[in-house]
C-alpha cells in the first residue's frame, strides 16, 4: 500500500483583483505538492474576476473549487472556505499575492516531521513589477522546531498574518475569523497557537505580498481600532488557555500587538478628531492592563530591544507619544 500524501485545502478569497488574480493562481496550481485543493470563493466582484475563476477552474478541475457567494469581506469569505474544506491542512492565500512553487510541499513536509500544528514561512513585500521591496523574516535565530512551552517568547515576537502559515485542520474545529472587523488575523490566529503545542518554521521567502499602489489599507481611520478589540478578544482566551499561567508573555503580546502595532497604525490617521479620539482609548488600554511606559521601553522582540531597532522617524513618533505630546505629534503627521 502505498502512502498518499497529506491533502492541502488552500482558500483564496477573491474581490475585484482581476489584474493580480491570474499570477496568483498559477502559483497555486503550479505547486510541486500535488495533493491539493484550491478553494477560490469570489465575494461578489463587480469586475472580471469572476470570469477568471471559471476559466481556471475548467482548465484545472482536478484542483480549482469554485465558489460565488454575496459579498460579506474577508473574514466571511475565509470562513465559507473553512466550511468546506476536505484537507489534512489549511492554508490562505490573498488573490493579490502569490508563492513560491515549493511553498506548501516544504511546509507539510515540515508539519509531518514535527508533529506541528503550525508552520511558518518568511515573507517577501514585492511591488507590482515583482521587485522584492522588504524581506520579513518571521522568526530568526529560533530552530526548525519549536515546543512552545519552552519557547512560548514567539507568542508575543511572530507576526499574525494568516496567509504565510499552513494550519492543522484541527484547529479550526471551533473557531472561525470574526466577520465584520479589521485585523482579523491579530484577533484568531494566536488564539489558534494558544491550542497549538509544537509549531515549525522555514527560512525560506515563500510568501509574496503584493504592496499594492490602490490599497484600502492606505486609509487610515477609526477601524483602527478594532487593533485593540483583537488583543481583548485574545486576553480572553488566553486566561482559559493551557499557557494561562505565562503572564510575561501575555504582556509582551499586548505591548506589541495593542501599543506599537496600533501606534503604527495611528501615525497614518490623517483626521484630528480621530487621531485624538484613538490616542485617548490607547491610554485607557494601557492604564487598564497596568502597562508601565518601561515595560514599553525595555519591549524586546527576538532578543533585541525593539524601539531601538526601528527607523527614526518611528522612534521619535513613539518617544512623544509615550511623552504625552500627542500636539507635537500631530505636526509630525
Amino acid at each position: 500500500m502505498t502512502n498518499v500524501p497529506s491533502r492541502i485545502s488552500i482558500i483564496v478569497p477573491v474581490y475585484n483583483v482581476e489584474s493580480y488574480l491570474t499570477k496568483c493562481l498559477n502559483s497555486l496550481v503550479n505547486q510541486s505538492h500535488q495533493n491539493i485543493e484550491i478553494l477560490v470563493i469570489d465575494d461578489g466582484s463587480k469586475d472580471n474576476s469572476g470570469k477568471i475563476i471559471k476559466e481556471y477552474a475548467e482548465k484545472y478541475p482536478n484542483k480549482i473549487r469554485a465558489f460565488t457567494k454575496e459579498n460579506g469581506g474577508l473574514s466571511d469569505a475565509r470562513n465559507f472556505g473553512l466550511d468546506r474544506v476536505t484537507g489534512d491542512y489549511i492554508g490562505f492565500v490573498d488573490s493579490d499575492d502569490y508563492v513560491a512553487e515549493t511553498m506548501f510541499e516544504e511546509m507539510i513536509l515540515l508539519a509531518e516531521k514535527h508533529q506541528s500544528e503550525i508552520v511558518i514561512c518568511n515573507i517577501q513585500k514585492v511591488d507590482e513589477n515583482g521587485q522584492v521591496t522588504q524581506k520579513l523574516t518571521q522568526i530568526p535565530h529560533m530552530p526548525e522546531k519549536i515546543k512552545l512551552e519552552d519557547h512560548f517568547s514567539v507568542f508575543s515576537d511572530i507576526s499574525y498574518f494568516a496567509c504565510n502559515k499552513l494550519f492543522k485542520k484541527e484547529l479550526f474545529n471551533q473557531k472561525r475569523f470574526k466577520k465584520g472587523v479589521h485585523f482579523e488575523d491579530i484577533q484568531l490566529i494566536p488564539q489558534l497557537l494558544l491550542e497549538s503545542e509544537t509549531i515549525a518554521q522555514t527560512q525560506n521567502f515563500h510568501y509574496q505580498y503584493l504592496e499594492r499602489t490602490d490599497s484600502i489599507t492606505k486609509t487610515h481611520t477609526e477601524r483602527g481600532l478594532d487593533i485593540l478589540k483583537a488583543v481583548q478578544d485574545v486576553e480572553n482566551v488566553f486566561g482559559k488557555s493551557k499557557y494561562a499561567h505565562k503572564r510575561k508573555e501575555l504582556k509582551n503580546f499586548q505591548i506589541f500587538e495593542g501599543v506599537y502595532s496600533f501606534l503604527a497604525y495611528l501615525a497614518f490617521v490623517k483626521e484630528e478628531q480621530a487621531f485624538y479620539s484613538m490616542s485617548d482609548k490607547l491610554s485607557v488600554f494601557i492604564r487598564e492592563r497596568q502597562i508601565k511606559i518601561q515595560d514599553i521601553l525595555n519591549y524586546s522582540r527576538f532578543g533585541t530591544n525593539y524601539l531601538l531597532s526601528l527607523p527614526v522617524k518611528k522612534k521619535i513618533f513613539y518617544l512623544l507619544f509615550f511623552a504625552g505630546q500627542k500636539k507635537l505629534i500631530r505636526k509630525l503627521i
